[in-house]
């Protein structure tokens, strides 16, 4: 049996990096405000993690204003889905494969 730990990304680790990437996957755009209000944390936290995403490139991060607010949104990459998938795919294995 193939180890199906292999299949799980060490950018997905974290549970607000896991809530982040959850909500982006059933969503094309979503922005800070949203996110952070669904995952109940800082805006700090928030913050960081969503870097350590997009540094990654699992995520991008574009901000513009909205009449004289500023607004940050976010949408997962094409790798980022990806990376998501598999790790999602090697969860469900370890799950099922394991009593």
């Amino acid at each position: 049996m193939k180890n199906p730990i292999k299949g799980l990304h060490k950018e997905f680790e974290n549970r607000i990096k896991l809530g982040i990437m959850s909500i982006l996957m059933v969503n094309d755009t979503v922005d800070f405000n949203e996110i952070k209000d669904v995952l109940e944390v800082t805006d700090g936290n928030l913050a960081s993690h969503a870097s350590a995403l997009e540094k990654k490139k699992m995520i991008t991060i574009t901000k513009k204003f909205i009449g004289k607010k500023p607004n940050t949104s976010y949408a997962a990459t094409d790798k980022g889905r990806q990376a998501f998938t598999e790790h999602l795919t090697a969860l469900e294995a370890l799950v099922k494969n394991n009593p």
